[in-house]
């Protein structure tokens, strides 16, 4: 199929319960969040998700989307522990919790279409305790005892992209895309957001191939969505929007139903009149560390 545009409404009518869904981006960055506030507002329920947690994680968690959680960390960064990813932990989430490196290593062995990829990461923690990890030996000289970390497989990646056209390229232009294409490598299908629906010409390819996410038969579906990562961030578009975390943060227990009311259960552009409108959010500084 060539255009493969649809809206966002379209891509979570293509979800079902019970899926195992893989989220991009990282903690506050690239997270496809006008896409997460649209599943936020829909009948889905029990949903695995994968994710290098952020606000993601913590709204579809408030939600009660989550059925289980794979994950290496649910963070707003400069708020180091996702507030209502914790208050869900808490309450009997149910979870399974691994090092960084074993959650790359198991998307990489289903984008390589491998049962398990070997590894020495985790060994020696608490982590690799849990039965779900299993070892092999080396058949070489070295008989070295290594984690065998399983194949994670996603029936769909939802990824946020900076530009994309029709036929599914798209173009990551931060400098950290992380481990994006292997969730789309390693999903049955993907779909993305993105900044800017722009004509093939426009992508500037093959100038900018070192952008160009994955090839595009791996893209399911794109549907344009301006600061659709807000509130974090989709540089060098824009940065992320730390006041708006901080309020989004604080909106625990109570505090949920007037932050949903005000910010997700309502359409993209009643949501970017809320946090300001666009000029606000294109102004946002460049964050410290």
């Amino acid at each position: 199929m060539f255009d493969k545009r649809m809206s966002i409404a379209d891509i979570v009518a293509e979800l079902r319960d019970g899926m195992t869904i893989a989220i991009g981006g990282w903690a506050t960055r690239r997270k496809p969040m006008a896409l997460i506030r649209a599943i936020a507002r829909s009948d889905l329920k029990d949903l695995t998700v994968i994710s290098y947690g952020g606000p993601d994680v913590g709204m579809l968690a408030a939600s009660g989307k989550i059925g289980k959680l794979i994950f290496a960390f649910v963070s707003l960064d400069h708020i180091p522990i996702e507030p209502h990813f914790k208050a869900a932990r808490q309450a009997g989430l149910d979870v399974w919790e691994m090092d960084e490196g074993m959650l790359h290593w198991g998307l990489r062995a289903a984008a390589m279409r491998l049962p398990f990829l070997p590894t020495r990461v985790g060994i020696g923690t608490a982590v690799a305790d849990d039965p779900q990890f299993k070892t092999v030996t080396s058949p070489y000289a070295d008989g070295e005892t290594l984690l065998a970390m399983p194949a994670i497989r996603p029936d769909v990646a939802l990824l946020h992209v900076h530009r994309a056209d029709e036929k599914g390229n798209v173009l990551t232009l931060s400098t950290d895309p992380f481990f994006d294409e292997l969730m789309a490598r390693a999903s049955e299908r993907a779909f993305v957001t993105t900044e800017k629906l722009v004509e093939t010409a426009d992508l500037g390819l093959p100038g900018n191939a070192r952008y160009h996410l994955v090839e595009r038969p791996l893209i399911t579906g794109v549907a344009e969505a301006p600061f659709g990562a807000h509130p974090t961030s989709a540089a060098p578009d824009y940065q992320l929007d730390l006041r708006h975390l901080k309020t989004y943060a604080a909106a625990e227990g109570e505090g949920w139903s007037a932050y949903r009311e005000q910010f997700v259960d309502v359409d993209d552009a009643a949501y970017l009149t809320a946090v300001g409108g666009a000029d606000a959010v294109r102004a946002i500084p460049t964050p410290v560390y």
